[in-house]
């Protein structure tokens, strides 16, 4: 098992995956020793993540980011440093967003009507993002997604309340029809566990900057 650096050890997110890391024999580091590290899993705010790329700057140590909030100029110091090392960048790392991506995906392959798109995304109180990043995510993965060049608008509505995982509607309307597509985060375990399979999986690629699919289609 790998020797796990968590950055943001001390929020939610970290205390999920160290739980998680105890009950599967991962060991989690708490310092910065390079030379024992083998993979960085990467839940805090941009602003650490950056710091912390640049910390591990010459070092071999994959990236495993499911940060959210960066500005286009850290995204692109974040594609910068991929060209040395593999690195992970999604804002939702459960395998339910990646059948949820894929359902989507297909509807709009086999789609020939006009769409009208709308996503709606819940969470918690103390979410600081909005729209969440996974709303990002899946606003940018439907137009790449729009082959057929059908979808006439796309728009985003953000709630917050309570302590909300994470709620995401994708539904599309045409002609009085309406399909929606729903992936509802029931727990933090779901992206802790996508992200220690992830951090397993990473140490084998090259460097480059990756998605949820290369990684969840492994066979």
């Amino acid at each position: 098992m790998p020797n796990i650096y968590i950055n943001g050890l001390s929020g939610k997110m970290g205390q999920v995956i160290s739980q998680l890391c105890k009950a599967d024999n991962n060991k989690v580091l708490t310092s910065k020793n390079f030379d024992k590290i083998d993979v960085v899993i990467d839940f805090s705010r941009p602003e650490s993540t950056i710091k912390l790329l640049k910390d591990f700057e010459g070092q071999n140590i994959p990236f495993v980011i499911g940060t959210t909030g960066f500005s286009n100029e850290q995204i692109s110091l974040i594609e910068k440093a991929s060209a040395k090392i593999p690195i992970l960048l999604s804002f939702n790392m459960s395998k339910g967003i990646f059948t949820l991506k894929n359902s989507i995906k297909n509807f709009l392959k086999d789609n020939d009507q006009e769409l009208q798109c709308f996503i709606e995304e819940t969470h918690h109180t103390s979410k600081i993002d909005s729209p969440s990043g996974t709303a990002i995510e899946l606003k940018n993965f439907i137009n790449n997604s729009d082959s057929n060049k059908k979808i006439k608008s796309l728009n985003i509505k953000s709630l917050r309340f309570g302590d909300v995982n994470g709620i995401h509607k994708v539904c599309f309307t045409f002609n009085s029809n309406k399909i929606e597509f729903k992936h509802e985060a029931l727990s933090r375990n779901i992206f802790a566990e996508g992200a220690l399979e992830i951090a397993n999986k990473i140490l084998k690629k090259d460097p480059g900057l990756y998605q949820l699919q290369n990684f969840f289609d492994d066979k």
